[in-house]
C-alpha cells in the first residue's frame, strides 16, 4: 500500500507525542498550518514551534540527511520576530507502510527516525523555491534534543541569565 501525505503527517505527529510525552513535555498540535508550525512544544514557560515533515526516501549525503523545505515555511520559521524558535523535524519511515508499526502481544513499536534542525536566524532563501536543510545525524530527534530546544528557547527569552 502505498502512502498517502496524510499518513505520514500523523505519524511523524505520533513521533513527536511519543518523546515529548515520555520526556514530560507538553505538545499542542495546530489545525491549521498557515504559520509553518504543526506544533508547539513547552515545558513551563519557554516554548518551541515545530514544523513537521515525513519522508519515505531519505536523501544522505556524509553525516547527514538533507529535505528540501519550502521557502515560505522556511520564512515562517526563520523569521527574527517569532515569540518561539522555529525548528524543522523530518520524520523517516521505511518505504513499505505496512512496516512502520509494529504491534506485538505485549508493545508497539513504531519503526521510524527523526532529525531536527533550527531553522530560527538562517539566512534569506535568495529567490529559490525550496531550501535544501541540512539535518545532521547527531541532530537526532529525541527527548534530549527537545530538551535543547527548549534551553534554547529559554536563553532567548531570559537573554542569556541563568534560570532560576
Amino acid at each position: 500500500m502505498k502512502a498517502e501525505t496524510w499518513q505520514k503527517e500523523q505519524i511523524s505527529c505520533a513521533y513527536l507525542h511519543a518523546i515529548a510525552a515520555r520526556e514530560g513535555f507538553t505538545v499542542a498540535s495546530w489545525n491549521v498550518d498557515k504559520d509553518g508550525v504543526d506544533a508547539t512544544i513547552r515545558r513551563g514557560g519557554p516554548m518551541v514551534d515545530i514544523q513537521l515533515k515525513c519522508t519515505q526516501r531519505a536523501r544522505t549525503t556524509g553525516e547527514a540527511h538533507s529535505f528540501d523545505l519550502d521557502v515560505a515555511t522556511y520564512d515562517k520559521l526563520r523569521a527574527p520576530d517569532r515569540s518561539a524558535p522555529g525548528y524543522l523535524a523530518v520524520v523517516i519511515v521505511p518505504p513499505d507502510i505496512e512496516s512502520w508499526i509494529v504491534h506485538g502481544d505485549e508493545d508497539l513499536l513504531l519503526r521510524c527516525r527523526g532529525y531536527y534542525a533550527r531553522i530560527q536566524d538562517l539566512p534569506d532563501a535568495a529567490g529559490q523555491s525550496t531550501v535544501a536543510i541540512r539535518l545532521p545525524f547527531e541532530n537526532r530527534l529525541d527527548g534530549k534534543a527537545l530538551q535543547s530546544m527548549i534551553d534554547h528557547s529559554r536563553q532567548r527569552i531570559l537573554g542569556g541569565r541563568p534560570h532560576d
